[in-house]
């Protein structure tokens, strides 16, 4: 459906059709054009208060433009409407996670609506998580997956919490493949676990394992060929991929070009992402063409990472509002004791959730000021380029596809990365360590963007960006950034990816 058939069809339903515009909605939604159905799904609940599927129908819209009050108090009215209906029941549970309320008891009672949705349970650890009961999320999630071993989302759930509360993170996989040592889904599982959680060598470990045990399928042989290049066995990495032949999609082909540039062949990398680049969607490539063009000295690189306005920093401290009160509440957001296993954290912690769904105050004045600085970024970049990952053609709408907050101490920093999945990715600065003039100069705890020092350590950053409470930096989601490592303090940023827009 194109924006123009939406607005046609919102015109022809009248407020009183709660049925067609029910279901005009759900159409509109699946299309990806929530923001052009908002004023009308306002407009009949306002009509129609007492109406559980335009109510249901103002929640899933709000929500899906991040406007998390108005779909907490839709999907509570609808709950109340509906007391036994599941799925209302763990809407309204998810719209309170999300915007910073206690949730548990919602996801409880939800549970007992739909004890068999893997979802609700999730949904409940996470709530369990936000209020402090890390280990009661985990001790509930590890009697499910007792109970049922092959539910491989309830064990990546469970694994990561494992992980954020510094345990073993593949305990459960552990007992499960002890009872079901031929299921691959469960090895394939504990590889990856052991892969997010940096442990290289447990993750050879589990592939060994795992050999003995399933044979040799082709997912695990290019699981093979990954872990040696990640350990830097790269001969044995070139003989792996080299049985394995092309590769036969572009998160493969991704994984190779990864290796290839690692192994310092720059130009089979480009000619691989090249033969792949039309079939990238998701813009898995592009991270490894600029390290490729570089290494080569190719000048396409200075159109991809270098023109201008594509870096930006800017101060909001002001527009923020109380930066030491913001602070305050961030730190209470920071429950976790350790990094999570994904993520680019080394020595320090990340909240979970989207943080800018919060509908704290602190955090709705953040919010304002990051999108009205998000807009005039966008308002600057040059010109549309359908070739260019980052110059796309529309422009709007403007939506947060997540947000964080990382707190950094003594010697932390962020490992190099990027978020191809997004479209515009940032660094707000909310606080920063003392350092000694000694330290300015060696820049720690600043912003590297272009380095990645794992897989080319000679290739300098494009730009580093001091760090300073309010300062605001927006850069393309494909281009690498990582930190440098600060000997002693805090350091606490907020971060958030943009959507990429809809083209076409």
């Amino acid at each position: 459906m194109t924006p123009d058939a939406a607005k046609s069809l919102l015109r022809s339903l009248s407020l009183d059709d709660t049925r067609g515009l029910f279901n005009a909605g759900l159409d509109l939604l699946d299309a990806d054009l929530p923001e052009l159905l908002i004023d009308t799904a306002a407009a009949a609940a306002t009509r129609h208060p007492r109406d559980v599927r335009i109510l249901q129908l103002l929640g899933l819209t709000s929500r899906a433009i991040g406007q998390s009050s108005v779909a907490l108090d839709a999907f509570a009215r609808a709950a109340a409407l509906a007391p036994a209906d599941p799925l209302l029941a763990h809407s309204h549970a998810r719209a309170a996670l999300e915007a910073g309320h206690a949730a548990t008891a919602l996801f409880e009672k939800a549970v007992r609506l739909a004890p068999a949705d893997g979802s609700v349970h999730q949904g409940r650890a996470a709530a369990q998580l936000a209020e402090g009961n890390a280990g009661r999320a985990i001790a509930d999630l590890e009697a499910l997956v007792g109970q049922n071993p092959l539910w491989i989302d309830g064990h990546r759930t469970l694994a990561r919490l494992r992980g954020q509360e510094g345990e073993d993170p593949a305990a459960a996989l552990d007992r499960a493949l002890a009872r079901l040592p031929r299921q691959a889904d469960l090895h394939r599982e504990k590889i990856n676990i052991r892969l997010e959680a940096r442990d290289l060598e447990g993750a050879d470990i589990a592939l060994r394992t795992a050999l003995e045990s399933i044979g040799a399928p082709v997912w695990l042989k290019e699981t093979a060929a990954h872990i040696a290049s990640e350990l830097g066995d790269l001969a044995k990495a070139d003989e792996l991929f080299t049985e394995l032949g092309a590769p036969q999609s572009v998160e493969l082909a991704a994984q190779r070009a990864r290796h290839l540039v690692r192994a310092n062949r720059p130009d089979a990398a480009e000619s691989l992402i090249d033969h792949w680049a039309v079939r990238d969607p998701g813009r898995l490539l592009w991270p490894y063409r600029s390290l490729a063009w570089r290494m080569l000295d190719d000048p396409r690189w200075r159109w991809l990472d270098d023109q201008p306005s594509l870096v930006q920093s800017v101060d909001i401290a002001e527009a923020a509002g109380d930066i030491g009160q913001l602070a305050n509440y961030l730190r209470d957001l920071h429950k976790s004791r350790a990094a999570p296993l994904d993520q680019s954290v080394r020595g320090g912690t990340q909240t979970d959730g989207n943080l800018l769904l919060r509908d704290a105050p602190a955090i709705a004045r953040l919010r304002e000021a990051i999108m009205a600085a998000v807009e005039a970024y966008i308002g600057q970049l040059p010109p549309a380029d359908a070739n260019h990952p980052a110059l796309p053609k529309a422009r709007e709408p403007i939506r947060i596809a997540g947000s964080w907050s990382v707190r950094l101490v003594d010697e932390g920093f962020h490992a190099d990365h990027v978020h191809p999945q997004g479209w515009i990715s940032s660094a707000f600065y909310v606080a920063v360590a003392d350092t000694t003039a000694e330290g300015q100069a060696s820049r720690e705890g600043w912003l590297s963007l272009g380095e990645a020092r794992d897989l080319v350590p000679g290739l300098a950053p494009l730009q580093m960006v001091q760090p300073k409470p309010g300062r605001l930096v927006l850069f393309p989601s494909t281009m690498w950034h990582g930190t440098r490592p600060f000997p002693a303090g805090e350091r606490m940023t907020v971060a958030f990816d943009i959507m990429r827009p809809r083209q076409g």
